[in-house]
């Protein structure tokens, strides 16, 4: 069995090879940066572009199942995977697919429910790893975060804990058809996050709770468009409830308790001391 993981140098993709390669299966990993790579003995590194398919079409031969994912989680890197890398997998033989989604309900979600494949969706609420993104430098050169809806708690996820659900839907096979949403064991405002981090790192770290207006001027210096901000300010005012419900399913479908915020700010401590 050959498992190909796109995405793998990515938050959740380098766990999820880590951890396929834990368990003695051979992995083809996927990449559009091969210099990043820094995978496990044994691993086989390919070049490919998820928006150009055809990159791909070699990498794909004799591959069980893949690990696919919509776009991507690192910062300045722009990535829509092109849903005819669906009908490419099919037609290289593969059986199965594990899709890491963000809304459910895209042009590659529709490619693959239209596909004679074995599907599974994942949706994490949200990544504990966007502390990084979000405050690492605040933290460091400034001893403090700054943000709109500080108060506001999400079920946030532990990659680990994500990648361990994508291996079991990569190697069983009772999970066809169905749509998994991850959280965290609890639902955390970022005010309270901070307070870990800082625990951890034994430094005091300030929550400045910005206006409106503040957070939308600093998203307008980085660039965003009117629609994303606009979004996002909904976002902060008015989360989602899905965001921080509490679901067993990390548990119920790996057999372990889903890691805790302040075990990941223990595991990545070292990104927010200067």
């Amino acid at each position: 069995m050959t498992i190909l993981v796109s995405g793998a140098t990515g938050t959740v993709g380098k766990h999820v090879v880590e951890q396929l390669v834990n368990k003695k299966v051979q992995v083809r990993a996927v990449t559009r940066n091969p210099k990043k790579a820094n995978f496990p003995e044994g691993v086989e590194v390919v070049v490919g572009d998820l928006m150009s398919p055809k990159t791909l079409i070699s990498a794909l031969q004799d591959v069980t199942a893949i690990y696919l994912i919509t776009s991507s989680d690192q910062v300045d890197a722009t990535l829509e995977t092109d849903p005819q890398i669906v009908e490419l997998a099919e037609e290289a033989g593969v059986k199965r697919i594990s899709l890491l989604t963000v809304y459910g309900d895209g042009p590659v979600e529709q490619a693959i429910k239209n596909s004679h494949l074995e599907w599974t969706f994942v949706q994490p609420v949200g990544f504990m790893a966007n502390a990084i993104d979000d405050w690492q430098e605040s933290i460091q050169k400034e001893g403090a975060v700054c943000m709109l809806g500080g108060e506001n708690r999400t079920a946030i996820v532990h990659e680990a804990d994500i990648a361990a659900v994508f291996v079991e839907t990569l190697l069983g096979d009772k999970y066809h058809g169905n749509f998994y949403t991850l959280t965290g064991p609890e639902a955390l405002s970022a005010i309270e996050q901070v307070e870990i981090i800082s625990k951890v790192i034994g430094k005091e770290i300030k929550f400045k709770e910005l206006t409106e207006a503040q957070a939308r001027n600093r998203w307008q210096e980085i660039g965003l468009d009117e629609e994303s901000i606009d979004f996002m300010v909904q976002m902060s005012n008015n989360p989602p409830e899905i965001g921080y419900t509490v679901l067993p399913t990390i548990e119920c479908i790996t057999g372990h308790s889903a890691k805790t915020f302040a075990e990941w700010a223990h595991e990545h401590k070292k990104h927010f001391i200067k």
